[in-house]
């Protein structure tokens, strides 16, 4: 997660477009999930960082993202994104078979980069409106859009019905954790720097979340601000390919004129 500078305190008012009506019960979700990251989550990412190499580490986050290389060849799919889609079945072949699982990736090394999307995102390239911020126990910070998307994107990964079919449910669920362990054993300078430099750390920690999926619904790529739009110029590094001048475009469905035909 990519965690940006910090925000002031907006109201109900998230900035750049995200409307955080529910603040007072996020405010104290938020307090809870910090809590109990302090006392359980970060100790356990320490743990792991502090057990496991680098190179195990590493192996165990490509194993993860190759089980989602679905729900992202899908979302790719539904946006019209062919040329992303047609990259992400070729890493998802190439790194379960010579990559062993997807354990090494090595489709990078082959020149075809990493990427995510999810069903959320796909709505926002349909135009459908983010909705209010919230702040959930456990599940951290969400729009109602993400949420949304995040309980499609089950039905889109295949894995999850072969193992309900096998019996196998436990898999899933130890994968899952190990893979939420791994991504907060990334965030452990991140979380702690944005804490030690932030006068709001909800507000800090909201404008990041935004922030981020913002780049993430854009690819990366420069998207048009209009005035009162949600949009930021943020690149992702796994999109640079894309992003060159001259081969720039906005995601199908062109979210940026939309709002600006709403704003007229």
């Amino acid at each position: 997660m990519s965690l940006a500078a910090c925000a002031s305190h907006g109201g109900a008012d998230g900035g750049n477009g995200l409307r955080d009506p529910f603040e007072r019960f996020n405010r104290a979700t938020f307090e809870f999930n910090i809590k109990l990251d302090d006392a359980i989550g970060k100790p356990i990412a320490v743990a792991y960082r502090d057990i496991l190499p680098k190179q195990v580490r590493d192996g165990i986050r490509n194993f993860a993202d190759n089980l989602n290389l679905p729900v992202t060849f899908v979302n790719d799919l539904l946006q019209g994104e062919f040329k992303r889609a047609h990259g992400t079945l070729f890493r998802f072949l190439i790194n379960s078979t010579v990559g062993i699982a997807g354990v090494y990736d090595i489709a990078k090394d082959a020149g075809l980069p990493g990427h995510e999307e999810d069903f959320g995102q796909t709505l926002a390239v349909w135009g459908v409106d983010p909705g209010p911020y919230l702040v959930l126990p456990l599940l951290g910070p969400q729009t109602t859009r993400h949420l949304g998307g995040r309980v499609v994107d089950i039905g889109f990964n295949p894995f999850g019905y072969v193992l309900t079919t096998t019996d196998l449910e436990w898999v899933g669920l130890i994968t899952t954790t190990i893979d939420v362990v791994d991504q907060r054993e990334r965030l452990i300078e991140a979380v702690d720097g944005l804490k030690k430099t932030s006068l709001d750390f909800y507000a800090a920690a909201r404008s990041s979340y935004w922030q981020r999926r913002i780049a993430e619904i854009h690819n990366g790529r420069i998207a048009t601000i209009v005035p009162g739009d949600d949009d930021i110029d943020i690149d992702d590094e796994d999109d640079e390919s894309e992003a060159a001048p001259g081969s720039a475009s906005p995601k199908p469905g062109n979210i940026d004129s939309r709002r600006a035909e709403r704003s007229q």
